[in-house]
């Protein structure tokens, strides 16, 4: 029995769909920044269990640098630097990560229903989203800070969310807008599917990319956020984080005692978890855009030059004589095979040469 076409094709897009469905994986920048993310989950689920010491027990080594008892070394008060890094990192995680999932449930609810149903829903989402689009929210936190006794993680956390889901509302509305008269979006408002259904089944999936993207910089701000409060003092020094070591180094002059120890680890830390958020941003982008796509989205490298812009070239059909045009031979041209030549040309089939004539 012979094989259809349409068999071949069947056959061969299987395999093409299983493969892009891990093809975001596939990118370098993605990777790494997953490994370096999924490292420091490691030490904010287990940091407690992990640190040699009590982070706040002090001992008579008071300012030593690195050493095998203390790997990063000690402080003013003989607190080893280790202990508090790894005590601290469940903090940083815990107020980026639930930051980071409020802020982008509020704006995918906002955003997307504004853009979709439209009319007066359509007004007072986008009224309510310019409203906290322009409110600050690290002097909020501070006033709010000033006036509760215990500024912990999670009332930290909470008021990043409600100040930073605005502008990932605004963008899903507009991605919203120039979904919602696709065609499968009208066949399935034709066939008679309710409206959330058609939302969270239509069009969520097409802003999957997008909502990732604004999570994962939501966390990128809760992160530094919940760290430079703890910087400079507005949240509860008591609790362990990396902005806490930091302050608690500053205070004490680390920098001008040439303790290089005391807050470098943090600030290494803080810029490896930047920069692993960072490239999974990336990763989404050049997922997302075509224009971006690199290992990540592409089936074939091209190498290119300097200067060079390849360009796909294909022969032209012959174009047909004109009516009573009679080709003539060119002297000294050779005609190639099966090309007719017209009577009376020298070195022609069917004629004399001079030396036959004679």
């Amino acid at each position: 029995m012979a094989v259809t076409s349409t068999d071949v094709v069947v056959t061969d897009t299987a395999p093409a769909a299983s493969r892009a469905r891990f093809r975001f994986l596939r990118g370098g920048k993605t990777r790494t920044g997953l490994l370096i993310l999924a490292f420091f989950v490691i030490l904010a689920v287990a940091g407690p269990w992990l640190a040699p010491y009590d982070p706040d027990a002090m001992s008579d080594q008071l300012l030593q640098p690195p050493s095998a008892d203390h790997w990063f070394g000690t402080t003013q008060t003989g607190q080893d630097v280790l202990s508090q890094i790894l005590v601290g990192t469940r903090g940083v995680l815990l107020v980026g990560f639930l930051a980071g999932i409020l802020a982008t449930a509020l704006s995918v609810l906002i955003g997307v229903s504004a853009g979709f149903l439209g009319g007066a829903a359509d007004e007072i989402l986008s009224m309510l989203s310019n409203i906290f689009l322009v409110i600050p929210g690290l002097p909020l936190i501070i006033i709010i800070a000033s006036f509760v006794e215990d500024t912990g993680d999670m009332l930290i956390a909470a008021v990043i969310a409600l100040t930073s889901w605005a502008w990932g509302a605004r963008v899903l509305r507009a991605q919203t807008l120039s979904l919602r008269r696709r065609d499968y979006v009208e066949a399935a408002r034709a066939t008679g599917e309710s409206t959330w259904r058609i939302i969270l089944f239509e069009v969520m999936p097409n802003l999957t990319a997008v909502i990732a993207s604004g999570f994962v910089g939501t966390v990128i701000f809760a992160v530094l956020s919940e760290i430079t409060l703890a910087f400079i003092g507005v949240a509860d020094i008591s609790h362990w984080n990396w902005g806490t070591v930091l302050f608690w180094a500053q205070s004490n002059q680390a920098l001008a005692q040439g303790a290089w120890w005391w807050f470098v680890p943090a600030g290494l830390c803080i810029a490896l978890l930047g920069t692993a958020l960072s490239l999974i941003n990336f990763g989404i982008d050049e997922f997302v855009n075509p224009r971006l796509r690199t290992a990540t989205g592409a089936s074939r490298k091209v190498r290119m030059r300097v200067g060079f812009t390849p360009v796909a070239r294909t022969a032209a059909p012959a174009e047909p004589a004109p009516p009573g045009f009679t080709p003539v031979a060119r002297a000294g041209a050779t005609p190639s095979p099966g090309e007719p030549v017209p009577p009376g040309t020298p070195e022609s089939p069917g004629t004399p040469s001079k030396e036959h004539s004679a």
